[in-house]
């Protein structure tokens, strides 16, 4: 019979020292916006999966979508004004 044992580094995977740094938090920040919008658009597909669609399901789907690209351009915009 072996014996179960942990590794040290897997238990202390969310310790103290190793939290974000600040500059990742503002890079999440600014994702944030792209973020929602990727959200919002899976609960609208997951909503649908088990029926069919309607022509409203349909527009919020495309609503969602259009929100998603819009959101991704804005980011890449702004990445690319910085660099």
């Amino acid at each position: 019979m072996e014996d179960i044992v942990t590794v040290q580094e897997a238990v202390t995977a969310f310790a103290d020292w190793m939290e974000p740094t600040d500059g990742e938090l503002d890079a999440i920040e600014a994702e944030m916006p792209g973020i929602l919008a990727d959200v919002e658009a899976l609960d609208v597909q997951i909503a649908l999966l088990d029926q069919a669609p309607t022509e409203l399901d349909e527009r919020r789907v495309r609503r969602g979508r259009r929100r998603v690209l819009s959101e991704r351009a804005a980011l890449a915009n702004r990445s690319g004004a910085v660099a």
